[in-house]
């Protein structure tokens, strides 16, 4: 009986033999595929047949990766919105800057050509608030008597007239706006160059312009301006315009609406002027003054002549008290004024004569002197 393994157990080459075998295949294979390129197709085959294996064998990674993308993106997309919207606002903020430095620069070359062309020394000033009262159209400017600011300057931007200062503080002042129904400017027409005076609303938005005859010549768009009669404000400053013209059969006036130039209440930068009223002198002080004037030159003259008549009458006194070449210039202490007389009947006739035409306040020798 022959004993044999079973065929699990069989034996092939050895594994030298396997390993030889397989190591000089692998060099025939390499050589070949590098040499002549033997093994492109078999390679293009293989990797097409196992591209969904391994798409497959990548979906885990790519889904985690995927995730931590997405998450990462969104953090990144969040940071740079928030950046975005701060830049934006940055470059709001500017452009607006900008803008308002443009209109405050052209708004401050208008002012400084409108003080050129008035020739007055003017101070700028800045509009901070309003008052408190809201049944007065005033406002309040940073400018006082440390600046020069007078009470009663008129104020001016460069589209007109504003307003006048009514109160002056050290470092602010108060300024009634034309379009104040207790506010008065003396105005003329352009135009036809009519005379009037200029009143401001109760509702403060329009002007009245008052005291027109109905025959005269007014029309609708009429520019107003200063007249200068009053010797406050310059003459030829805009003011207003004619809105509306009501002419009623039973009055002798009529109604002028009229709207003003500047824009009395959008003003932040205005021009205070310093004025020198030309006001005539009052003829009732001017005829006191002059009268004044006369009494005391009158005064004076007098005062002169006096002082001449006296000055005439020491020089004629001074040689009659020098005349007795003799007489003592004082009397005895004691002595009367009259002791010449008994002394005169005692002496010579000469002397006696002498001292007879001698005046009485000269005194004569005492009795006995050498």
């Amino acid at each position: 009986m022959e004993y044999s393994p079973p065929p699990l157990f069989k034996q092939g080459p050895s594994a030298l033999a396997r390993l030889i075998f397989f190591v000089v295949l692998s060099l025939a294979l390499l050589i070949s595929d590098a040499r002549f390129k033997t093994l492109e197709v078999v390679r293009g085959v293989l990797g097409a047949g196992l591209y969904p294996l391994q798409r497959a064998a990548l979906v885990p990674r790519d889904l985690f990766m995927g995730a931590a993308d997405l998450a990462v993106t969104s953090a990144a997309l969040r940071q740079d919105n928030a950046k975005l919207h701060a830049r934006n606002l940055q470059l709001s903020q500017q452009a607006n800057d900008a803008a308002t430095l443009a209109a405050e620069n052209a708004h401050l070359r208008a002012l400084l050509q409108l003080s050129q062309r008035i020739g007055a020394r003017t101070t700028p000033a800045e509009i901070q608030y309003d008052t408190r009262d809201p049944f007065t159209q005033k406002v309040v400017i940073g400018g006082g008597t440390q600046q020069g600011v007078q009470n009663g300057a008129p104020v001016v931007s460069e589209d007109g007239v504003i307003g006048q200062v009514t109160r002056v503080f050290p470092m602010q002042s108060e300024v009634t706006l034309v379009t104040d129904k207790d506010q008065a400017v003396p105005v003329e027409i352009v135009r036809t160059g009519l005379r009037s005076v200029i009143y401001g609303t109760a509702k403060g938005d329009l002007l009245d312009l008052r005291f027109v005859p109905i025959s005269a010549d007014v029309q609708v768009g009429d520019e107003l301006v200063t007249s200068g009669l009053d010797g406050v404000y310059p003459q030829g400053l805009p003011v207003a315009k004619v809105l509306r013209i009501d002419k009623q059969a039973d009055t002798a006036f009529a109604r002028v609406i009229c709207v003003p130039l500047a824009a009395v209440r959008g003003a932040r930068e205005v021009l205070v002027l310093h004025f020198v009223a030309q006001v005539p002198p009052n003829p009732v002080e001017a005829a006191e003054a002059a009268s004044a004037a006369a009494a005391a030159e009158a005064k004076d003259a007098k005062k002169k002549k006096s002082k001449a008549v006296d000055k005439k009458a020491e020089d004629k006194s001074k040689p009659a008290a020098n005349a007795p070449t003799g007489a003592p210039t004082s009397a005895p202490t004691g002595a009367p004024a009259n002791a010449a007389a008994p002394e005169a009947k005692t002496q010579a006739a000469g002397h006696a004569s002498a001292a007879a035409k001698a005046p009485a306040t000269a005194p004569a020798k005492p009795q006995g002197g050498h």
